[in-house]
């Protein structure tokens, strides 16, 4: 991403250099990704990153955090467009989908922390995300059960770990085949089994 080199409000700056670090993880590790690459990427000195940002783990922390507001966002509002608990879900498995294949650097970013050894910001933000996702997805799986859409013996906090690990396993294997935008061709048929597999009949 080459950037205009006149002055940019400080937040639009910050937001560019997110925009960077996400376009570059889609095409390599997020681990080798340096501050001098991602200077590079954008047409601009690595003194201009570190006026908006401390060093590399805060740029990553950004990232993560933009990544979480981002996506929470768009599984809440997919929820609400829907009049049932198991259309709700079907939104957000198809939206979260479509986020990732527009994104392909996300998944690649989001891995790569859960991945590291050590405890940092960034993959704390990521352990809340999937908290809070898979709390989202929990609480509409018992509200179809009340409404006789979803089988009442179901282990929902098992099912909530399925849900996204559906959807962790067609990156995965998109990213394998080299192409994570084939995932939106999948999913339907995926969601389909899952599908089957908790709802009430």
């Amino acid at each position: 991403m080459q950037t205009n080199k006149k002055r940019l409000p400080a937040n639009e700056r910050r937001t560019i250099i997110v925009q960077t670090v996400l376009e570059l993880a889609a095409e390599q590790n997020p681990s080798n990704i340096t501050t001098a690459a991602i200077a590079k990427q954008m047409g601009v000195t690595q003194g201009t990153l570190f006026r908006h940002f401390p060093d590399k783990d805060a740029i990553w922390q950004a990232s993560v955090e933009s990544i979480s507001t981002q996506l929470l966002a768009r599984v809440t509002n997919a929820s609400e467009q829907t009049e049932t608990p198991l259309a709700a879900l079907e939104a957000i498995f198809m939206v979260h989908i479509d986020y990732f294949a527009c994104h392909p650097g996300i998944p690649s970013l989001i891995l790569s922390e859960l991945q590291r050894a050590e405890e940092t910001a960034a993959k704390r933000i990521v352990g809340q995300l999937f908290k809070r996702y898979i709390a989202h997805v929990t609480d509409l799986m018992e509200k179809g059960k009340v409404a006789g859409e979803i089988e009442s013996s179901l282990d929902t906090s098992i099912a909530s770990s399925l849900f996204l690990g559906a959807i962790q396993g067609l990156v995965i294997q998109s990213r394998l085949n080299g192409d994570i935008r084939s995932i939106r061709d999948k999913a339907p048929g995926v969601f389909a089994i899952y599908q089957r597999g908790i709802e009430n009949r």
